[in-house]
């Protein structure tokens, strides 16, 4: 009756958020890991933000490359001048209202080396964006799955001391028959009265990790709680703790990771443009050279009629060179500070790969902790429900005492409890060396 009653709750309060929030359907829609994921890719604000950034970085890859672009500008103006400002000369009159218009178009063909370089930094630009954009999709993707192990560890703890409270409640209740029946002392009743109170903390302490972990999970996945949810998010995971089987070569993880970790990408297109900004600031050394070549139209001035609507017009076209012979030693100082850039560039690319491989092997140590401390739970909670079974039996017998029944239900507990948290470390660390080791962790379409 109580099941029932607690299931009819649980019922009504579905349809209720149903009813007051129909944008709340994934509230109560079962949630798998590869959802989870899919979802994040979707919704996570932070892979939302470096979607932007990888967005806003191609008008900066645009505005590189437009210095190698032949440039179109018109121009045009239309003037009028009181006449008694104007003078004339020889008895002629010049027009007070004048107008010009032209088009012209310039193209660059040397300045310097920094055409090719800003080709090159461009393409570079691109790359370095994409790059970092992957590491960030990388990083949100193992915090989603961390938190969802987290929820499931959560849950499992939650049954866990659900089962301690319970076993250790029916051993009150023994006692107190056996109070009753006057084979057992009071102290027998007290001391597994204690027992139940000391653990029933356990128990709140687990239901309120459960609701912190998926209010982390919820919120890892770019959902908008309703405000009325406040005590309890109804999150229906559907994946469970397993420990699947993974192998992994230390040497070979390394080298993976120094060549697929995108954060090393983005780090060698730094150099690589700290490079080009070398050769674009030596540029400034040597002369600039520009083809032109337009057409122009403008009111005649001398020749009759001087009117406004007779126009003279005609092409033009040639050739320019500009050469700072001096610029107040401007050049020097870009070329010494795109040189410092670029040795610190190379430096952050070293240290970085150094920090790597550091993760790999934290990584791979964790994972094996992990590894042989689930293998050593393999049949720890079998003989701890093998030896609460033979503290019973020797209670009852008259051979044992209520110590060794309530010592055994503790153990009991804790090798519960151990055996979960084995599991989750062990998916946990798995999840964290994939990434180390630079594995994609988007789930698979």
């Amino acid at each position: 009756m109580k099941k029932l009653t607690t299931l009819s709750l649980f019922l009504g309060f579905t349809f209720a958020i149903a009813a007051a929030d129909t944008n709340a359907a994934w509230l109560v829609r079962p949630l798998s890991l590869t959802d989870a994921l899919n979802t994040t890719l979707q919704q996570n604000a932070s892979i939302l933000k470096a979607k932007n950034d990888l967005e806003a970085v191609h008008g900066v890859v645009v505005q590189t490359r437009a210095v190698a672009l032949p440039h179109v500008q018109a121009s045009g103006q239309y003037k009028y001048t009181d006449p008694n400002a104007i003078e004339g000369f020889f008895g002629s009159a010049q027009p007070n209202e004048n107008w010009n218009a032209g088009l012209q178009l310039v193209q660059s063909i040397y300045e310097g080396g920094k055409l090719v370089a800003a080709i090159r930094a461009a393409d570079a630009t691109k790359q370095q964006a994409l790059a970092q954009y992957q590491t960030s999709v990388a990083d949100t993707l193992l915090a989603v799955r961390l938190a969802y192990y987290d929820t499931l560890l959560a849950a499992q703890q939650i049954t866990v001391h659900e089962a301690s409270v319970n076993l250790l409640q029916k051993e009150l209740e023994d006692q107190q028959h056996r109070l009753d029946a006057g084979t057992v002392p009071k102290f027998n009743v007290l001391r597994a009265e204690v027992a139940v109170a000391n653990e029933r903390p356990n128990l709140i302490r687990a239901r309120n990790q459960y609701r912190i972990a998926k209010n982390n999970l919820a919120n890892l996945l770019g959902y908008n709680l309703p405000r009325d949810i406040w005590e309890n998010i109804p999150l229906n995971l559907t994946d469970v703790l397993e420990a699947a089987p993974y192998e992994v070569n230390l040497p070979d993880a390394i080298q993976q990771a120094l060549t697929k970790r995108t954060e090393l990408v983005a780090l060698r297109k730094t150099v690589e443009l700290q490079n080009l900004n070398i050769v674009s600031a030596k540029s400034g050394y040597k002369p600039t050279v520009q083809l032109f070549a337009g057409y122009n139209w403008y009111n005649a001035q001398f020749t009759p009629p001087v009117e406004l609507d007779h126009d003279i017009h005609g092409w033009n076209a040639g050739a320019q060179m500009n050469w700072a012979i001096f610029d107040g030693l401007l050049t020097h100082g870009k070329v010494v500070q795109a040189k410092a850039l670029y040795e610190r560039s190379k430096t952050d690319l070293t240290d970085e790969g150094r920090q790597i491989e550091l993760q790999v092997r934290v990584a791979y140590s964790d994972f094996i902790e992990a590894k042989e401390v689930l293998d050593s739970q393999a049949k720890v909670q079998e003989q701890a429900d093998e030896a609460l079974r033979e503290a019973k039996a020797r209670t009852d017998a008259g051979t044992g005492t209520q110590l060794d029944v309530l010592d055994a239900e503790t153990s009991l507990t804790q090798a519960r409890t151990t055996q979960i948290q084995a599991l989750h470390d062990y998916t946990a660390a798995r999840a964290k060396l994939e990434r180390a080791i630079g594995a994609d962790l988007a789930p698979a379409k």
